[in-house]
C-alpha cells in the first residue's frame, strides 16, 4: 500500500492518470550470479521471503491473509516481514546479496534497481492480465514491464462530517476552487481544531503545483520544470494557508500524518489517499468523514497519484514461485479484497470496475484517477524530493522560488544521471 509514511518515490508516472476510461524452505533462495535474468528453480515446496513497506497493521494482516491463501493452494510459504523504511531496507538487501525473493516496489526506485540489475523483469509472464495501461506505464523500461503493478490510490479531500456541520458548513460549501478552500478551512478552524492539516511533503503540496499546472518534468522527462510559473504558484497557495493559520504541517498538531491528525480530532480535514479508510476503520470506526475531488487551481483539477509494484529480486532462485503469487494477488478476488482491506485501488481493469460501482463514497479518490499526476522513474528523482521535503518543513516562513530553484537544481543533476 501506499502508506502514510513520508514516501519520496510512490507517484505514478507524469500523466499517467488520463489512461484509466519469493533455498528450500529454509528461506529465500540466492546464487552468486549478478546477473538480471532468471535464476535456476528450486525443486520442491519453497518458502518466499516477502518484504512490505507498511506501518499498518491492518495492510500486514490483509498481505498475510492473502499469501496464506496462495501457499496453501501451492504448497508453498511465504515470510511476510515489513519494514517503515522500505527503500533502505531494499537497499541493504542488494548491497548484501540477500534482498528478500519478491518486495514492495516503488516507482522511483525502479529505473535504480533496474540499472543495477537487481530485479528480474517478468512482465512477459503476465498475459491476461488487464492491468491498468498507465499503471503498466509506470513500471515500463526499455519496452519491459519491470514488476507487476499492485495497487494504487488517489488523493482527496477527506472531512471530518461533524466539525464541518458544527461550523456551519453544508454542501454547498464543499471546496470547488482554491478560494472555498481558503473559505472552509478558515471557517473550521477554532480552539484546538485545525481547518486543514497536510504531511509536509510533495506528496501533498505538490498537489498544489498540479492544479496550478506544473509538473516536475516535461513531458518527454528529458527536462526539469520545477522552477517553472506555475509551480511557484501552487506553493504560494500552500504557504498563504500555512500563514494564515487555516493550513498546519502534521508534525505542528502533534500528529505523524494528516489521517492522525483527522482522527486525533487536531484537523478537521486532510489530504490523504484511500489508505485513510483502514486507519479510520481501526482507530476511528464512528468517525463520519467525506471524501471530496480537490479542489480545482487556475489551470484545472489536479491530484497524485501513489502506486507500488510487486518486485522480484534478480538473484533469487524462486523466481517461479514469485511469479506465480503475483498472478495469484492480481485475481479480482485477492485485488477486491485488499481494496476492502486497507483502502487501496485495483490495478487491474477488472477489479476496478467492481470497485467503482461498490464504492460510492470513494467516489473522490476514484475522480482523482483521470487527472493525477506523478513523477518519472529515473533514478535520483527520490533523492531530490528528499531535498524537498526538508525544506517543505519551514514552508510557512521559507521563500518558495528558492526552494523550486534547489529542487530544479537537483532534477537537473539527475537527469544527467
Amino acid at each position: 500500500m501506499m502508506t502514510r509514511l513520508a514516501r519520496t518515490s510512490t507517484l505514478v508516472a507524469a500523466g499517467a492518470g488520463a489512461a484509466l476510461a519469493l533455498s528450500a524452505c529454509g528461506g529465500g533462495g540466492f546464487d552468486s550470479s549478478t546477473s538480471s535474468g532468471s535464476q535456476a528453480p528450486q525443486s520442491g515446496p519453497v518458502t518466499l521471503k516477502m518484504l512490505v513497506g507498511t506501518s499498518n497493521d491492518v495492510e500486514l494482516g490483509a498481505v498475510k491473509k492473502a499469501t496464506e491463501s496462495w501457499a496453501a493452494k501451492s504448497g508453498n510459504k511465504v515470510e511476510v516481514t515489513s519494514t517503515a523504511k522500505l527503500p533502505e531496507e531494499l537497499a541493504k538487501g542488494f548491497a548484501g546479496g540477500s534482498p528478500s525473493d519478491i518486495f514492495y516496489l516503488e516507482p522511483a526506485q525502479v529505473g535504480t534497481f533496474t540499472k543495477a540489475g537487481n530485479l528480474y523483469a517478468y512482465g512477459d509472464q503476465l498475459t491476461g492480465i488487464d492491468y491498468i495501461p498507465a499503471l503498466k506505464d509506470t513500471f515500463t523500461i526499455d519496452g519491459k514491464l519491470q514488476c507487476a503493478p499492485k495497487d494504487f490510490s488517489t488523493l482527496a479531500l477527506v472531512i471530518n462530517q461533524d466539525l464541518w456541520t458544527k461550523a456551519g458548513l453544508t454542501d454547498a460549501d464543499v471546496p470547488k476552487d482554491w478560494a472555498g478552500l481558503e473559505k472552509a478551512a478558515t471557517r473550521l478552524t477554532a480552539g484546538n481544531v485545525t481547518g486543514l492539516v497536510i504531511n509536509p511533503e510533495y506528496q501533498r503540496v505538490g498537489t498544489f503545483m498540479a492544479q496550478a499546472g506544473g509538473s516536475l518534468l516535461s513531458d518527454d522527462a528529458k527536462t526539469a520544470t520545477a522552477d517553472s510559473p506555475e509551480n511557484l504558484a501552487g506553493l504560494t497557495e500552500a504557504q498563504k494557508l500555512l500563514k494564515n493559520g487555516s493550513m498546519k504541517l502534521a508534525k505542528q498538531v502533534d500528529a505523524g500524518w494528516g489521517g492522525e491528525a483527522l482522527i486525533k480530532g487536531r484537523a478537521a480535514m486532510t489530504i490523504e489517499g484511500n489508505w485513510i479508510r483502514g486507519a479510520l476503520s481501526k482507530d476511528a470506526p464512528t468517525m463520519k468523514v467525506k471524501v471530496v475531488e480537490l479542489p480545482a487551481g487556475p489551470k484545472g483539477k489536479g491530484t497524485l497519484m501513489f502506486t507500488n509494484c510487486w518486485g522480484i529480486a534478480a538473484r533469487s532462485t524462486h523466481q517461479a514461485a514469485a511469479v506465480d503469487l503475483v498472478k495469484f494477488l492480481a485475481q479480482d478476488t485477492q485485488q477486491l479484497e485488499a481494496a476492502k482491506a486497507f483502502g487501496v485501488m485495483p490495478s487491474t481493469t477488472s477489479a476496478m470496475q467492481k470497485y467503482t460501482a461498490s464504492t460510492p463514497d470513494d467516489a473522490g479518490f476514484v475522480a482523482g484517477a483521470q487527472h493525477g499526476k506523478g513523477m518519472p522513474t529515473t533514478p535520483g528523482v527520490d533523492g531530490a524530493l528528499g531535498d524537498f521535503n526538508a525544506k517543505v518543513e519551514s514552508l510557512a516562513t521559507g521563500d518558495p522560488k528558492a526552494m523550486l530553484a534547489t529542487l530544479q537544481s537537483n532534477l537537473q543533476a539527475a537527469l544527467k544521471g
